[in-house]
């Protein structure tokens, strides 16, 4: 009989746990990581005391929520660094992530955040940054990335990519404007002695 209760408490917790991550992500992608933990336990149908137990801080909850998200993002990044063809990489980084940003702008606000209890995020940034500063470095190296080209401007754009997901867009409409947005941006990181696509496309 104990045994029996203890499976069950156990099922109960993590069900528990799946719905209030869910309403997490659902609530945090709706509108942003301001939302009031209050607010997640209500979504979830939990009481803020179940919510607080498995997550004590707002913080364990965004990590916990967006890891699915960290890990597709760090993928990205070392899928082009193990590209022969650095230029190569390095667009297919910009593309995929800007593509991966756009269906999650909640993801990007946590990734950047410069929050001191965002360890977790902060430590992935910095490790990512860095692979993606090789990265340019060696796209710089064979002449495909203009030679002022810093991370910084990487970083930039991404932020800017942060427009592109009003909650009222049609997510179709989103990708499409996700995959523009990279050719620009691309295009703009290209060595001006190089070919430009769109000018091809043109």
């Amino acid at each position: 009989m104990t045994e029996r209760l203890t499976h069950v408490l156990r099922s109960d917790a993590q069900d528990n746990r799946e719905r209030i991550l869910e309403a997490a992500r659902s609530l945090f992608s709706e509108r942003g990581l301001d939302v009031p933990m209050r607010e997640v336990a209500r979504h979830a149908e939990v009481g803020p005391a179940t919510l607080y137990r498995r997550f004590p801080t707002k913080q364990a909850l965004i990590d916990e929520a967006f890891a699915d998200e960290l890990a597709s993002c760090r993928r990205i990044v070392e899928d082009g660094c193990a590209d022969p063809d650095p230029w190569r990489g390095f667009c297919s980084v910009i593309e995929r992530l800007i593509v991966l940003n756009v269906r999650n702008q909640a993801f990007v606000d946590a990734f950047m955040s410069a929050n001191p209890e965002a360890v977790m995020f902060s430590h992935h940034r910095t490790a990512l940054l860095n692979l993606l500063a090789g990265l340019a470095s060696r796209a710089q190296r064979v002449g495909r990335l203009r030679h002022d080209f810093t991370i910084d401007d990487l970083v930039l754009v991404l932020l800017a990519g942060r427009g592109l997901s009003p909650a009222s867009a049609l997510p179709g409409t989103r990708e499409a404007a996700a995959h523009r947005f990279a050719a620009l941006a691309i295009d703009a990181f290209r060595e001006a002695n190089t070919n430009s696509t769109l000018t091809q496309k043109l």
